[in-house]
């Protein structure tokens, strides 16, 4: 049998084959394999669970190492960061915030919490996230300049932010939108919500905007539980994002006096002992991820499905292992076959305009996004220790 002429069962053997198992195999399941119980029960111990725990402090030190962003801001998971982010880069009601289409529907809740308009455009072919090329072509084409403020030609409304997103821990162009974003005075808000450990050349996704998210949901490579981490280079943004995600209170011994609008959203003592042990076995998660995503590469090599790879310049953390199928129909056979014998795959995400929640929104064609969503797959990723 040829390699072009694998089928599903072919495909299903192998992936049981490489988890060693003929149980249900899960997309991402989280593993604890460090010493995450040591933190989870130093926490416990020391009955500070909530915000105010130590573990708090100490993750958004470790992801500022990772990261190399100079400041770092835990909240309860990735959707609120990027509503923070947001509000922090100053969009406000009627605003339009340029994104894509082919992303997780928490792109667009975030946005839509503010009371702005996404504006949806197509995403590069190789890297699933936004395309420089097509951001460019919009900005030129259908916005101008009023006051040193970036506005849609066609609307009248200012476009204040701009949120690509790095696909399945994918690098995106992101140094190209950087520059395009900085030309036309809008605001670059990255969501990199699922890709920690992920770089362009030595610079780590999240750190070339203004403000930038992490998630640390149960499915992500590293996870909190629940969590997510707003990262931001500017002092006076961090310090507002940490004030505002502990409902805006004014520190006192005993006086409840909170001086604006704010939120609950600050992450736990407890979800951030859990992510604590986490970060710190992160360098072997990567490792044995790595390992996954050449095994899969090597094995679909030369088949008709595709095996996405990150790009020349860039390392990629391989969250998501991802295929491209030929044709909508194979893909929906595979889908079915696997899901039917215990083993978890999942397209990528519906396009966001075609929600009902987004179906007026502004649109570029998306040619490119079409076609991702009609071929592309992700199959089981999770860590292998043993791989380390």
């Amino acid at each position: 049998m040829t390699k072009n002429s694998r089928t599903s069962t072919d495909i299903l053997a192998f992936i049981r084959e490489t988890f060693n198992t003929q149980e249900f195999i899960p997309l991402h399941a989280p593993v604890f394999a460090g010493e995450e119980k040591k933190y989870v029960m130093d926490c416990l111990d020391s009955t500070f669970v909530s915000s105010v725990s130590q573990y708090v402090q100490k993750v958004e030190d470790k992801v500022c190492e990772i990261t190399g962003s100079k400041f770092a801001v835990a909240v309860t998971n990735g959707t609120v960061g990027l509503h923070l982010a947001l509000l922090a880069a100053g969009v406000e009601r009627e605003d339009e915030v340029i994104t894509q289409a082919l992303t997780f529907v928490a792109t667009g809740n975030a946005i839509n919490y503010t009371g702005a308009q996404p504006v949806f455009l197509d995403v590069d072919e190789t890297t699933m996230g936004l395309s420089a090329k097509a951001l460019q072509v919009f900005l030129e084409n259908n916005t101008e300049q009023k006051n040193g403020a970036c506005y849609n030609k066609k609307s009248g409304k200012r476009i204040k932010a701009c949120v690509p997103m790095h696909t399945f821990g994918f690098p995106m162009e992101i140094e190209a939108i950087s520059e395009l974003c900085k030309q036309h005075n809008v605001v670059l808000v990255e969501d990199a919500a699922e890709s920690i450990g992920s770089f362009v050349g030595d610079k780590h996704t999240g750190t070339f905007g203004e403000l930038a998210c992490l998630s640390f949901n149960g499915n992500k490579t590293v996870t909190a539980g629940m969590g997510g981490m707003i990262l931001t280079q500017n002092e006076d943004l961090a310090k507002w994002l940490k004030h505002v995600s502990t409902t805006a209170k004014k520190p006192h011994a005993f006086e409840f006096y909170h001086d604006e609008i704010g939120y609950n959203y600050r992450m736990a003592g407890l979800n951030a002992s859990l992510l604590y042990g986490q970060l710190m076995n992160l360098d072997n998660i990567l490792k044995a991820k790595r390992k996954l995503a050449g095994l899969y590469q090597e094995y679909f090599n030369g088949s008709r499905m595709q095996f996405i790879t990150e790009q020349s310049g860039t390392t990629a953390n391989y969250w998501l292992n991802t295929i491209r199928f030929a044709t909508f129909e194979e893909r929906n056979d595979f889908l079915t076959y696997a899901n039917e014998n215990g083993v978890m795959c999942r397209p990528i995400w519906n396009l966001l305009n075609k929600l009902p929640m987004f179906k007026d929104a502004e649109t570029d064609g998306l040619e490119v996004s079409s076609r991702l969503e009609a071929t592309i797959v992700n199959i089981p990723s999770s860590f292998i220790p043993e791989l380390v």
